[in-house]
């Protein structure tokens, strides 16, 4: 069994192993990346919608793009057609797509051929297709608009990467907007807002400067791991030892969150039940995979009691119940926190900026917080930390048996 000394230089090195590996990727990819961006702004402002899908662990990465796209953190940006079309994605995309469309298909590093049939019907009718990752490039070359090799064979570490690649790709379409997009008539005032002139402006200047944001972005994810490996590796390895001896006596994880945040809950989740080969499954349960519950609950009662309610009905002694909230301040997350106190269950936090009223109050036996308040970079790290969670629980099992 290691050590807790051992599990924290474990957590720190998988941390700091995380940056090489992305600054690596998109140092070779931000270029590609910024005229997908390009084209997308284009698309978009044709009517077009960004179709996402995935299996598994990787449909959870479609529900994320989709809700960041529809629903976007950043004050005054526009609400973007997109839908996760996971549950069944070939008979939808038959059904509904149309040739302006984005497909977007999600899988594991070694790919999923189904997945990829899907986008190359999508491709032959002219939708544009991310294919992440695509096949060997040797044998898909223009087969799709954008594709990622298997570059990666960590599973976890492919999949942070992946989230930071949307993530960047959602920021940056937007940039593309201000500079593109027809708007109204400005009579003599237009030359003071050119990025709504009745003429698209010029934007393959543009490209450079959006391709040396990207890396801008990742090496503050790099930052930010940094950071987090020195602040709270030992944290976290503690967090990782009372979550194994919880599950150990018969408890299970409890996870929830709010829009991406609730995305990373389903993910933790399914990482548990069903993890990567070689992997012990560990028993895990998405409040948030249950839209029937919560929107019963939120339109019966109110949507601060849609976890309160659930954890009331689920919960059982030596669980753990993990919250999940970028602003360290989700009424509905406290909520579910307060109760979990009051049953004496285990509790656990990823947090943003300072922690919030969650780290504040001490409703977290183990508040992990990313200090930062941006939250696409808060989620992008909080991914790897929940990674490196699962990945320690699998190192806490090998040491016993």
């Amino acid at each position: 069994m290691p050590t807790r000394c051992q599990l924290a230089s474990l957590v720190e090195e998988r941390l700091l192993q995380r940056n090489q590996l992305c600054e690596a990727f998109f140092a070779r990819e931000a270029g590609r990346l910024a005229a997908a961006c390009r084209e997308m702004s284009e698309r978009f402002l044709r009517g077009g919608r960004l179709l996402a899908f995935g299996r598994g662990p990787y449909a959870t990465d479609a529900q994320h793009v989709s809700v960041e796209f529809v629903h976007p953190v950043i004050v005054g940006k526009r609400a973007l057609p997109a839908l996760d079309l996971s549950i069944l994605f070939r008979p939808w995309m038959e059904a509904i797509l149309r040739p302006e469309d984005m497909v977007m298909g999600f899988g594991p590093p070694e790919g999923d051929p189904e997945v990829w049939a899907t986008l190359q019907e999508a491709q032959q009718n002219d939708a544009m297709t991310f294919a992440l990752p695509g096949p060997d490039k040797s044998d898909a070359v223009g087969a799709f608009s954008y594709s990622v090799g298997a570059e990666i064979e960590d599973p976890f570490i492919h999949q942070e990467i992946v989230e930071m690649l949307y993530h960047t790709l959602w920021e940056t379409v937007h940039v593309f907007f201000e500079h593109r997009e027809l708007g109204h008539e400005l009579g003599d005032t237009a030359f003071l807002y050119p990025f709504l002139g009745q003429e698209k402006q010029e934007t393959s200047g543009l490209l450079h400067e959006v391709a040396a944001s990207i890396q801008m972005k990742v090496r503050d994810d790099s930052g930010l791991r940094a950071r987090l490996a020195i602040e709270e590796a030992e944290h976290i390895g503690n967090a990782t030892q009372a979550i194994y001896e919880r599950v150990q006596r018969g408890g299970k994880l409890i996870l929830f969150g709010n829009g991406g945040s609730a995305t990373d809950a389903n993910d933790w989740a399914i990482d548990c039940v069903l993890p990567p080969l070689g992997y012990r499954p560990v028993p895990a349960v998405s409040l948030a995979l249950e839209p029937a519950n919560i929107t019963a609950v939120a339109n019966d009662v109110g949507t601060d009691v849609i976890f309160l309610r659930q954890l009331i009905a689920q919960a059982q002694p030596n669980d753990v119940t993990i919250g999940i909230s970028t602003s360290g301040g989700s009424r509905n997350i406290i909520m579910a926190l307060e109760e979990a106190r009051k049953r004496d269950l285990l509790t656990v936090a990823l947090l943003g900026y300072d922690g919030g009223e969650i780290k504040q109050r001490q409703l977290a036996d183990f508040p992990l917080v990313v200090h930062c308040d941006y939250i696409p970079r808060i989620q992008e790290v909080q991914a790897s930390m929940y990674h490196i969670i699962r990945e320690s629980l699998e190192v806490l099992y090998r040491g016993q048996a």
